[in-house]
């Protein structure tokens, strides 16, 4: 997990076999989208497939085009990101989504991961940005701005906590692999898959397909919630 779009350094410098990397704009603000829209206009390795002004148009419109990436803001009218998160996640699986907000609430930030968001970004971001956060969050890495890094890692470590103190009895999780769970493990540390193929000496591709079976056997939808699981059953500690 990456506490900034400084990650995106190590993104693919485009999309799938050089295609570029489909976008769908969702904001109740016209001239945001506008504004969003002319940053990524400069970018040949970005194309906007679309916009949405609402959650609920958001999710026909991605269901329609299927986006490899979504940048779309928390709070609008008629579907929130959030619900509008959930839903693209059972219409488009593959689709990454960004939160991009100017909601520091905790609660948005840990709905949305929980909605299945790869990244969480303020809409005090330069603008700049975006395309390497697009670029770092389709390449397999989840982006957090750093003032909202420190509120999921305290998160991380009173869960840690309470689990102990409590003791509650879990269902257990369906059985990963030994090798399952070592890429779990430098997830929740924070690499990418890049770095994770250096470290087990494995390919790239094995590493994906790796990450892609933890997801489905732990019914999980990004990176972020598999941090929450490694926290939980205690495979990695915050703080």
């Amino acid at each position: 997990m990456s506490a900034g779009p400084r990650a995106a350094d190590e993104a693919p410098a485009a999309g799938r076999r050089g295609e570029p990397i489909r976008v769908l704009i969702v904001d109740d603000h016209a001239l945001f989208r506008r504004g969003l829209e002319m940053v990524l206009d400069e970018e040949d390795d970005i194309e906007l497939v679309g916009q949405a002004s609402d959650g609920a148009e958001a999710t026909l419109k991605a269901a329609e085009s299927l986006p490899d990436v979504v940048l779309m803001d928390v709070r609008m009218p008629k579907s929130s990101g959030i619900e509008a998160c959930r839903a693209m996640k059972e219409a488009a699986p593959s689709t990454k989504i960004i939160m991009l907000t100017i909601s520091d609430e905790e609660e948005d930030l840990f709905e949305a991961i929980r909605a299945g968001a790869s990244g969480y970004l303020l809409k005090d971001i330069p603008l700049d940005e975006v395309a390497e956060s697009v670029r770092a969050v389709h390449g397999g890495q989840s982006l957090i701005s750093p003032s909202m890094a420190g509120k999921l890692l305290t998160e991380f470590a009173t869960l840690g906590r309470r689990d102990s103190a409590q003791r509650v009895e879990q269902v257990p999780a369906p059985r990963l692999t030994d090798r399952e769970m070592e890429v779990l493990k430098l997830v929740a540390k924070g690499m990418n898959n890049r770095d994770i193929a250096r470290e087990l000496f494995i390919s790239e591709n094995t590493v994906k397909n790796h990450v892609r079976n933890i997801l489905e056997k732990l019914q999980i939808h990004s990176r972020m919630e598999a941090v929450m699981i490694a926290v939980r059953d205690k495979l990695i500690e915050f703080g």
